[in-house]
């Protein structure tokens, strides 16, 4: 029959861009076919009743670390794809440097593509690093399809002669000259190295390895100069530019104001400098160290009132997970455990929590943040991104007055800690959809955790 659906969501609050809708959504062929105030169920495979609920764009996370190849004891694809979909993620983008080997050039990638083929619940896409010595390996990752190139200014950690380097300022300089040269995007962790490694080693050697010693180590003053850097660069290079887990809010209009003078500049932020602060971060333990740092709570309000103003681009999860005995093994200053916060499966939830129930931000803002945005500037937005017709069906369900608290045994994810875990939160994703298949609900969890597929970037549009 030429009008049935494979799928038809009904009844919901459709979240659109703008705007939300009471709508049916009608699916054929996993795009969107159809939104109508109502369709006829006649022949339709699979309708869902989603009265009481928002129907929102499923989240693109474009900041997850899934450490695969060979790290995958970390976290591979396979869980933490399904701790994303649970939170209503249906698209994300691995980040390259905790895999062995990280993806510096065409050899990691396809070792690192043929991890995650067959293992991924939601679609997802690739960085390829920047780091001294693959100059002349760039070009070819952008062939082959990679969203864009990671760098970082401060030391990432790590250990081992292939692990992931940071950059200095003549391959960071070199390296966007590059990459705009074929028009790439690099993405930036953006902390002053001299400062962060001086303030750190100071703090060891006067034996200070708590929680504020270690924000101490990496003021915003870190922040700020190597984003100050980095922007110069852009502006003599021409390349474009993404900041990563921006935490301050001084630097957020510091990159506000270069793009209104022309710069291609673009930044997110993260759910828990959003949430938690610096206080977090002493209460809780490694398990909520991150770099940059958490900040402090007047801080927060700040990075809050830059978001509400529209000068964050968009929210990413920073999800860096690693084994609990990095984090909590007995004896283990909070200056030696792993630096990374467990929280992909959470980020809608938390964000609606804190952004539309308690500090009432429009819902339209939230599914611009997670998914219009991102998707607008990396090249997706012809699939993904909004609830339109044409586009991929990867809609989320989330029911705004579901009180529960989360626990541990309900993450998806390898290693079972998060610093969110007790956190009583006011709304829940019941389920979610990937390109018109039903992939996760509340009640069956994971019903199909193969089904993604990598969404290379081909002449600046994403290719399955």
């Amino acid at each position: 029959m030429r009008d049935s659906y494979e799928l038809i969501v009904k009844n919901g609050d459709v979240v659109l861009p703008g705007e939300v809708r009471r709508l049916d959504i009608g699916v054929r062929g996993g795009v969107i076919a159809a939104l109508e105030p109502s369709l006829s169920e006649e022949g339709a495979a699979r309708v869902i009743d989603a009265a009481g609920h928002y129907v929102l764009p499923g989240m693109i996370d474009m900041h997850v670390h899934f450490n695969e190849p060979a790290m995958g004891h970390w976290e591979g694809f396979r869980s933490g794809s399904a701790a994303l979909a649970a939170g209503g993620c249906t698209c994300y983008a691995d980040m390259p440097l905790n895999g062995n080997p990280p993806t510096v050039n065409l050899a990691a990638l396809e070792l690192k593509s043929a991890a995650a083929s067959g293992q991924s619940a939601v679609d997802y896409t690739l960085w390829g690093g920047l780091v001294p010595g693959n100059l002349d390996d760039l070009e070819a990752l952008a062939s082959a399809g990679v969203i864009g190139f990671k760098a970082f200014i401060s030391n990432p950690g790590g250990e081992g002669e292939g692990r992931f380097r940071e950059v200095d300022d003549d391959t960071l300089y070199q390296g966007m000259k590059r990459i705009a040269s074929f028009g790439g995007i690099l993405a930036l962790h953006a902390e002053s190295e001299a400062m962060t490694a001086a303030l750190a080693a100071e703090a060891v050697r006067s034996g200070k390895n708590g929680a504020r010693d270690f924000a101490a180590s990496r003021p915003p003053e870190a922040e700020l100069e190597a984003v100050e850097r980095a922007l110069f660069y852009a502006e003599r290079t021409g390349c474009r530019l993404h900041f990563v887990h921006i935490s301050t809010a001084e630097a957020i209009e510091r990159i506000h104001a270069a793009r209104l003078r022309g710069l291609d500049v673009t930044a997110e932020t993260c759910p828990h400098y959003l949430l938690l602060t610096e206080d977090s971060m002493a209460e809780l333990g490694p398990v909520a160290k991150c770099a940059p740092p958490l900040r402090s709570k007047a801080e927060q309000e700040k990075l809050w009132e830059v978001l509400a103003a529209g000068k964050i681009d968009f929210v990413a999860s920073d999800h860096s997970p690693c084994p609990s005995e990095l984090k909590l093994a007995d004896g283990l200053s909070f200056m030696e455990a792993w630096g990374g916060i467990s929280g992909a499966q959470s980020s809608l939830e938390l964000l609606f929590h804190e952004g539309v129930r308690k500090r009432g931000l429009p819902v339209t803002r939230i599914a611009a943040l997670l998914a219009e945005q991102p998707a607008r500037r990396f090249g997706l937005d012809r699939r993904k991104g909004a609830i339109s017709p044409g586009l991929d069906a990867d809609l989320v369900l989330l029911h705004p007055d579901y009180s529960y608290t989360l626990e541990a045994e309900d993450l998806l994810y390898r290693h079972k800690h998060s610093p969110y875990t007790g956190l009583t939160l006011s709304c829940k994703v019941t389920a979610t959809i990937s390109r018109g298949k039903l992939i996760y609900t509340a009640e069956d969890g994971i019903l199909d955790g193969s089904g993604g597929q990598w969404l290379q970037l081909r002449e600046g549009q994403p290719v399955l």
